[in-house]
């Protein structure tokens, strides 16, 4: 177990694999099931860090990948690591970027060693492997870094996705071993903890099989990963229903990218306990908001005159200061203020749902609460 990190169960739902937890890490505790905001680039955009605090986050998501690329990693750790850098002094968790390196397809070329790609900036080539990623992650300096491996795209052909698997497992394991030399390197700073991945595309076997391998290296996290990139609904939530099980039960467990909230409240009751999805920010600068009724669209015309708030049962200041028609005539005239106030609102309300699935497991009522949820969410 690694000094300063450690993950407790407080409750576990008897009718579900639904568990609320604590999560401490060296810059604060994290009360699961938790939602974190992406701020790939340092940001989660529109917010600024006192907005993050009233929304309730508790811990942030940053990009290595992009991080590395800009202002670059040899900077942020000039400048006292990320959190100094961008002033947020709770927990930050960092993707070791291979969802991004995998997204550039033809830029992109795979060998055992690593991934050589170039960059989406200016065409310059670079290698990311198990070895540089783990050093621009301890760099970087996040709470929570994930291993390097390899994200296969939708769909994809068995044979393929069991190589890639097979990989990301030797990744794991190079990952593992580098970040045990720089661990002791860097023993005048916090620690950081190294999450496993989950591969094997929309496979059950094949998810077993890394589930199992990743559970015997005993990191201090595992995620899934490789989910949310096109394939149905059902298949996503049947890999998490089947993965879950073969996963670490002290260990806290991350659905990556995965992100509409009935989807998180599906998956809290498979045992997931943390989530990021750029889905909640990308939406509200798009003009929509997120309810517990499904998605309001403050575009429409039929909101004009409407002097309701997007939820009036909501706590958050936009709810409690602005209406539906006010949102509306923001976006319409292109006002900054429109995707500020709606990225506040659907943040709050992300960490909302997750604050309420964690009272319910605690009350013993998880599956009421559950039902409850996704027989009023109607937008799916």
């Amino acid at each position: 177990m690694i000094e300063d990190f450690f993950y407790e169960i407080v409750a576990e739902d008897k009718n579900s694999r639904a568990r609320a937890g604590i999560l401490h890490t060296p810059h604060g505790s994290i009360d699961t099931p938790t939602f974190m905001p992406v701020g790939t680039q340092a940001t989660v955009k529109t917010l600024d860090q006192e907005d993050l605090q009233q929304t309730h986050s508790q811990i942030i998501l940053g990009n290595a990948y992009h991080l590395y690329l800009r202002p670059g990693h040899e900077l942020i750790y000039r400048a006292g690591g990320l959190h100094e850098f961008m002033n947020w002094q709770h927990p930050i968790l960092t993707d070791s970027g291979g969802f991004q390196v995998f997204s550039l397809k033809e830029l992109n070329s795979v060998e055992e060693q690593g991934v050589t790609f170039r960059s989406h900036l200016d065409g310059s080539t670079h290698l990311f492997s198990p070895e540089i990623v783990m050093e621009i992650e301890h760099r970087i300096g996040a709470d929570i870094i994930m291993a390097f491996d390899e994200c296969t795209s939708y769909p994809c052909e068995y044979q393929y996705a069991k190589q890639s698997m097979e990989m990301t497992l030797r990744w794991a394991t190079r990952c593992k071993q580098h970040h045990e030399i720089l661990s002791e390197e860097r023993k005048h700073r916090p620690n950081q903890a190294l999450f496993g991945i989950v591969q094997g595309s929309t496979f059950p076997e094949l998810r077993i099989h890394c589930a199992n391998e990743l559970a015997s290296m005993e990191l201090p996290g595992y995620a899934i990963g490789g989910l949310a990139v096109g394939e149905p609904r059902n298949n996503m939530l049947e890999i998490v229903a089947e993965t879950t099980p073969h996963m670490p039960l002290k260990k806290p467990r991350y659905l990556m990218g995965v992100g509409l909230p009935h989807d998180m409240v599906e998956s809290v009751g498979l045992g997931i306990d943390m989530f990021d999805c750029v889905v909640p920010t990308r939406n509200a600068r798009n003009g929509t908001a997120f309810t517990k009724h499904g998605r309001l669209r403050l575009k429409n015309a039929k909101h004009s005159e409407n002097n309701q708030p997007i939820d009036e049962t909501c706590q958050c200041k936009t709810c409690q200061n602005y209406s539906r028609s006010y949102l509306r005539h923001l976006f319409q005239t292109g006002e900054y203020l429109g995707l500020h106030l709606t990225s506040f609102h659907n943040i709050f309300f992300y960490n909302q749902i997750m604050r309420e699935a964690r009272e319910a497991i605690i009350a013993g009522n998880f599956k009421l609460w559950q039902n409850q949820f996704l027989s009023s969410y109607k937008d799916r």
